[in-house]
């Protein structure tokens, strides 16, 4: 009856230091998301301060250029969603 008793003691604690170890590596990969999250949070509001910087001087010149801006990278856009559907449609077909 020892034995089996030092057994279960074992398994037990087998148990307990897997899940301590998994938990603390599922808080590394946590607090890693966190700073790729942050990282890119102070990125977008660095582009966007840009952007409406860039509002707060418009013209009617400069409303020009990024309307032509805005078309050509909107055709840029569809091109490669055409691409990408293209793409998987042959990969179905094969």
């Amino acid at each position: 009856m020892k034995t089996n008793s030092k057994l279960w003691i074992t398994v037990l604690i087998l148990v307990v230091v897997g899940f301590s170890i998994g938990i603390y590596l599922q808080d590394l990969k946590h607090q890693q998301s966190t700073e790729a999250a942050w990282q890119a949070n102070r990125f977008n509001i660095k582009r966007f301060n840009k952007i409406r910087n860039y509002n707060l001087n418009m013209n009617p010149s400069n409303w020009r250029f990024m309307r032509d801006s805005i078309e050509q990278q909107f055709d840029s856009l569809m091109i490669l969603r055409f691409r990408k559907e293209m793409d998987s449609l042959y990969s179905q077909n094969q």
